[in-house]
């Protein structure tokens, strides 16, 4: 064979090899979701926040766990208790691995919500859900850096907040990986943790 059809056979070949290689790495994708996979998002990677005891609470204090980021109000008529009684039905649809789930919610209406309001609030959805709240300043970063809109909306002689309804998932390493949207139902939610928290053994 001449050299010259010798070399157009083994780039062929070559190409050929470098095609399959790239479309077996196409084929490696990772699990599929119901609510909307944001894995490798560049917000949201952390927070310092104040729960009802006083304490600065961060990301890294729930290592090991996954945790669902609501921000809410506490006299929100329907949207926020219809997300915290989803992440509950979720927790008790996950079975042991509902010991896995932290629920976190984030005052946006820190002028009213006092760290008294927060614990029983949350404690009214679950046992060990979690109220966290800064100043005003701090609340308008943190959601800013979240992505969350919020804003007050007077009525009569108070005020009631439109704010976003989005819930985050974070994995048990800490980082962000689903947007649950306020529509999606507590079972392929529960669905989308189970399949998150298989990637990550329980010890």
């Amino acid at each position: 064979m001449p050299a010259s059809s010798t070399f157009s056979a083994l780039l062929r070949g070559l190409v050929a090899a470098l095609g399959a290689i790239l479309l077996a790495a196409c084929g490696q994708q990772g699990p599929s979701f119901n609510a909307t996979d944001i894995t490798g998002a560049r917000f949201g990677s952390d927070f310092s926040l104040t729960d009802p005891d006083g304490r600065t609470r961060t990301l890294a204090d729930f290592r090991g766990k996954a945790v669902m980021v609501f921000f809410g109000f506490t006299q929100c008529p329907d949207i926020c208790p219809s997300a915290l009684i989803r992440a509950a039905e979720v927790r008790q649809m996950l079975g042991a691995d509902g010991e896995r789930l932290q629920v976190i919610f984030v005052s946006v209406d820190p002028e009213r919500d006092t760290p008294e309001v927060l614990r029983e609030y949350t404690a009214a959805f679950g046992a060990d859900f979690l109220g966290l709240y800064t100043d005003v300043e701090e609340t308008r970063r943190v959601a800013d850096e979240f992505r969350i809109f919020y804003r007050k909306v007077p009525t009569g002689g108070s005020y009631t907040m439109d704010h976003t309804a989005t819930s985050y998932v974070y994995d048990p390493a800490g980082k962000l990986r689903l947007a649950v949207g306020y529509q999606q139902d507590a079972a392929s939610v529960a669905a989308d943790l189970k399949t998150l928290l298989q990637s990550f053994p329980a010890h």
